[in-house]
């Protein structure tokens, strides 16, 4: 059976799409990788579909059939993409089936207490494995990013070491079809190595 990575939060605007589209695009270096599309919203099949990717897509929000994915033969890894929606239904059917969740948020104050609330009215219940990325970290405030690390930390809350910057790369990748493994824009090869230092961190929970 497949390893299920699931990116998830309850709020909206955190990167996740993001988060999704290049951990699946690094990951499947390693595994043959199928990332399913579980948001109405469609970011990240529209973000896909413009290029080739070094992995599958599937759009999905049936509830019922996303249960199902675990039975997916010749692949080795499903990154589902969530609904920024708590009570949705396509949500609850993939943190059900994860083997681990990756829950983006902001360092902001009010982004932490909407994650706060994610984590413990969706995520303890559930009893999965998980642990917390910080987006959008802007790189001249560091210090913010650790602070919210070191307060996650207090409350019980397991953090990822590494964090997503924020760059104007990120903002570019979709337009251009790419994940940010590949794009040539400035400060890329930096937002870049972010993500693949938070795909190394990941492997080891993963295993």
């Amino acid at each position: 059976m497949p390893k299920i990575l699931v990116i998830t939060n309850g709020k909206g605007g955190v990167g996740k799409t993001t988060t999704a589209v290049n951990l699946a695009a690094i990951l499947s270096k390693r595994f043959s990788t199928l990332l399913v599309d579980a948001d109405p919203q469609n970011s990240a099949g529209w973000w896909v579909e413009r290029s080739q990717m070094p992995f599958e897509l599937s759009c999905q929000t049936n509830p019922q059939l996303l249960q199902q994915l675990k039975q997916t033969k010749n692949v080795d890894l499903i990154v589902i993409d969530t609904p920024p929606a708590l009570e949705s239904t396509s949500l609850l059917s993939a943190i059900a089936i994860a083997d681990f969740l990756v829950v983006p948020s902001q360092a902001a104050p009010i982004d932490l207490v909407a994650l706060i609330e994610t984590i413990k009215k969706t995520i303890i219940p559930a009893n999965v494995a998980h642990r917390v990325l910080l987006t959008k970290v802007d790189p001249r405030s560091l210090g913010d990013a650790l602070e919210a690390q070191k307060s996650l930390q207090e409350t019980g809350i397991p953090v990822f070491r590494n964090f997503i910057r924020s760059y104007k790369a990120h903002e570019r990748c979709p337009l251009e079809g790419v994940p940010i493994t590949q794009a040539k824009s400035k400060n890329a090869r930096e937002a870049a190595s972010d993500y693949r230092r938070v795909a190394s961190e990941l492997l080891s929970h993963l295993n």
